[in-house]
């Protein structure tokens, strides 16, 4: 049970991970309370070090032992490790887990501070973090959905390759590389070129369902329902990678139940908690991937009517997919809990 204090010992499992060096370094740049860290990773690399917050940590191995003492354990570390440890850790501190091993479990909840922070009081340590895209697009949609509650939701995701990993990102660049010297790159990581290219298929490891739709597809449907609480909400996802290194962009379109326009979606964004609003068409001003990366915020923009529904709103939607995607929006998750004590 978290009780309050000063400050909490905190455990990032998967510390050496991309996503786990965000949790680290979000630690420090939030000034998260931080009495003790401890590093953790699932394989032993003799004498490895992280930095935190100018000190140099001894990276130790994950074991279930690993969380004697500890308040609070961001995990990182893939579905298994979690499925693994997280009950382990679960009894002595308060889990934020960011693999998909909990989302859709019904005694654990799903949150995005943001949206459902209510959802946070009835944990039985175990919270999880959900999907990189689907973070992104909850944000800029709770706000309308609570104002005219939204029917129907259209996305197309176009998303970096760091999603898939620090791997992924040097195969697009030494592709991109060898492309450009007219040389031939055999790929591991992805089924086919990814660079100056686009795949319809996240993840590339996994098979497709059996209605067709990609895993990482459900996944936007699935947990958007639950976070919205809004089982009838209907949702239909095109998840995409592109040769971008940083910061996923959605393309989003709504059908709402009451009518709202195009100035009243930017007045009520332009208000709303995670959400910046960058709508100047007139001078070429809309969200980018590059302005994204590094940055806290959900971008939003193009905003507009959609002239194919008398009630649909069209919009652009971009996050950095380490920061909000992932690393951050679990600091938040952390942050909210203990002020809550």
């Amino acid at each position: 049970m978290l009780t309050k204090k000063e400050k909490y010992n905190v455990a990032v499992v998967g510390a050496t991970g991309a996503v786990g060096q965000e949790m680290i370094s979000g630690l420090v740049e939030r000034d998260f309370p931080v009495d003790r860290i401890r590093l953790l990773a699932s394989a032993r690399i003799p004498g490895r070090k992280l930095k935190f917050g100018g000190e140099d940590v001894d990276v130790e191995v994950l074991g279930e032992d690993s969380f004697h003492g500890i308040d609070i354990a961001l995990f990182s570390a893939g579905g298994g490790r979690s499925k693994q440890f997280a009950p382990i850790a679960a009894k002595e501190a308060v889990v934020i887990d960011n693999t998909s091993a909990f989302r859709m479990d019904p005694d654990v909840p799903l949150v995005v501070p943001e949206v459902n922070p209510e959802d946070l009081a009835w944990h039985k340590g175990i919270i999880a973090n959900p999907n990189c895209s689907t973070i992104q697009m909850v944000v800029a949609l709770k706000p309308i959905h609570d104002l005219v509650r939204i029917k129907r939701i259209v996305v197309t995701t176009f998303q970096s390759v760091s999603g898939a990993g620090a791997r992924a990102v040097d195969e697009m660049y030494h592709e991109t590389q060898a492309l450009l010297d007219g040389k031939s790159y055999e790929t591991s990581v992805f089924p086919h070129q990814i660079a100056f290219n686009a795949l319809p298929q996240i993840p590339q490891s996994d098979a497709f369902a059996e209605n067709g739709y990609t895993h990482e597809e459900m996944k936007m449907v699935n947990e958007t329902r639950k976070m919205f609480h809004d089982e009838s909400i209907m949702v239909s996802a095109t998840c995409v990678r592109v040769a971008v290194d940083r910061g996923h962009s959605e393309a989003v379109n709504i059908e709402t139940e009451k009518k709202i326009t195009a100035d009243e979606v930017r007045e009520l964004l332009s208000a709303a908690e995670g959400v910046k609003v960058i709508d100047d068409i007139g001078n070429q001003l809309y969200p980018l991937a590059t302005q994204a990366a590094g940055r806290d915020e959900v971008f939003v923009g193009r905003i507009r009517e959609d002239i194919s529904c008398p009630n649909g709103i069209d919009m652009w939607v971009v996050s950095d997919n380490l920061k909000k995607g992932a690393a951050l929006n679990a600091i938040q998750i952390a942050e909210r809990l203990i002020a809550s004590l």
